[in-house]
């Protein structure tokens, strides 16, 4: 008995070690698997000036500076654990590439790439860089954690509204109320915390208590464990404020693997203002979006990632809703809009590009804007300006140099829009047909038409080719399901079991 308890305690002694031991790496197998895998992006020395580093947004880290946004070590510890570091190795930092969107950094994910020992010869290797020893203080702990609750997230809500509003916005979507920049001199911008899956770690309510205790080392988020700020918080608070963070994840604006915008018949009139409650029936699609790099002007750094479509139609008519989140009302003349941009303040806009003609095979119009042989309806919304009221236009395409204007009143086109708390909600309606048949999409119930999106942040000097796009997508005016659907079937097994009834009962005869 006492051989086996010593045995069991010798073994549990050595699994405690193993991430010790693993820890402290292989400087010099670190360095070869650097100079292979990582320094394209961090440079040579480590300094962050790889040869791909002006291509990337943001920036790749210098780890020369020992500077660590996302580490689990107290506020008033400067270097990061271990464990930090080899995290970041092994998950990346939420790295989306460039067709999914433009929410994650280029730091991908090496846990299928290289083995555990791999990265944590990584991790002693670019701790070398900026000289850094083991933290003198543990990272912070999670023992007195606060489960969720109605209770907790109603106080973390009330906590959220008068000590992180000011950057986040009243709903959690980042629009901000004043200009940010980190201590770098870039620009940032307050995370969406309505969009998870665009977290640099997760959201996961220790990870966000985390955040909100250490703060983001270099950036405006500070640490609300810091007894000398003024916006300090107890534990017990930080964690109401995380569990309220989870809560208001909007899961219907995370693009999926759907690529069809689905119409539904409606009796009566549509929907013509973004507040009709009718729309809380249509089914909403989102669709990343991505900078246009096709035509000049395409090297920019986006600030809107994604947009969510809901559609419904009639006899007569059709009628989309797009709704996205821009952390700017960019109003031209504003100076409220003025103050938060850094260069000069444009109009927002979002469009919808149609092929002229529904194609009947799979070949569709090229996406940027059709071709010389397959032209493109666009309908576009701009939101005004202090001197001019919102409006809308109607545009045929055959490629980027060949637009045409047209009347978009004459073809029934008609467009309006709001903004509120960090979200644009712009209402386009059009009827099914119009009279000049040649020029104009005709809807056709039932037959899958192709559908791309375009957006501006005006506040991010976008206009003209310099914008955020999808590429074709499919937008399906879905039939009314009638009873045939449900009576059909239903007659199809009476008589097969009626057919086996009788096959059963002749056979017991003979």
């Amino acid at each position: 008995m006492k051989r086996k308890l010593l045995f069991l305690f010798a073994l549990s002694m050595l699994l405690m070690s193993i991430p010790a031991w693993a820890a402290q790496g292989n400087k010099e197998n670190g360095k070869t698997i650097y100079d292979k895998k990582c320094w394209w992006c961090h440079g040579a020395e480590g300094v962050g000036d790889g040869p791909a580093a002006q291509f990337l947004n943001p920036p790749p880290r210098d780890f020369t500076a020992g500077w660590y946004k996302f580490k689990t070590t107290p506020f008033d510890e400067i270097t990061p654990a271990d464990d930090d570091i080899f995290r970041m190795i092994s998950g990346g930092m939420n790295h989306i590439s460039l067709w999914k969107g433009m929410s994650g950094t280029s730091m991908p994910d090496w846990s299928d790439v290289l083995k555990d020992q791999e990265r944590w010869d990584l991790v002693a290797y670019i701790k070398s860089f900026a000289g850094l020893e083991q933290p003198a203080k543990p990272p912070i702990d999670y023992k007195n954690q606060v489960k969720s609750s109605a209770d907790s997230i109603e106080k973390g809500k009330e906590i959220f509204k008068n000590m992180c509003s000011e950057c986040h916005g009243e709903e959690g979507k980042g629009d901000a109320t004043k200009k940010l920049k980190d201590d770098l001199g870039f620009r940032t911008w307050p995370r969406n915390l309505t969009k998870p899956w665009t977290f640099r770690v997760n959201n996961d309510p220790k990870n966000i208590y985390t955040r909100v205790s250490v703060g983001i080392p270099g950036t405006q988020m500070p640490s609300f464990a810091d007894p000398a700020s003024k916006k300090t918080l107890s534990e017990e608070e930080r964690w109401h404020v995380a569990n309220y963070v989870v809560s208001i994840g909007n899961d219907v604006k995370r693009p999926k693997d759907d690529t069809v915008l689905k119409a539904l018949r409606l009796e009566g009139e549509l929907p013509d203002k973004v507040d009709d409650p009718k729309w809380a029936e249509a089914e909403p699609t989102s669709f990343y979006l991505v900078p246009q790099i096709i035509a000049k002007e395409r090297f920019f750094t986006p600030t809107l990632d994604s947009i969510t479509g809901r559609a419904f139609f009639n006899d007569k008519e059709i009628s989309i809703l797009l709704e996205w989140d821009d952390r700017t009302k960019s109003i031209p003349g504003d100076m409220k809009a003025k103050e938060l941009s850094e260069v000069e303040v444009l109009e927002d806009s979002v469009a919808i590009q149609l092929p002229v003609t529904i194609p009947e095979e799979m070949e569709k119009p090229y996406f940027g804007m059709g071709d010389s042989a397959k032209p493109v309806n666009i309908w576009q919304w701009k939101g005004g300006k202090t001197d001019a009221p919102e409006s809308v236009k109607l545009l045929n395409a055959n490629g980027f140099a060949k637009t045409e204007a047209r009347d978009a009143a004459k073809g029934g086109l008609k467009a309006t829009g709001a903004y509120s708390n960090g979200t644009w909600r712009v209402v386009m309606k059009r009827p099914l047909a119009t009279e000049e048949k040649d020029k104009d999409i005709q809807f056709v119930e039932g037959k899958y038409t192709p559908i791309a999106f375009a957006a501006w942040d005006g506040t991010n000097g976008e206009t003209g080719s310099k914008h955020v796009m999808t590429t074709w997508y499919w937008l399906l005016l879905k039939p009314a399901t009638g009873s045939s659907v449900y009576i059909i079937p239903l007659i199809v097994a009476l008589v097969v079991f009626g057919g086996e009834f009788l096959l059963v009962r002749s056979a017991r005869r003979k």
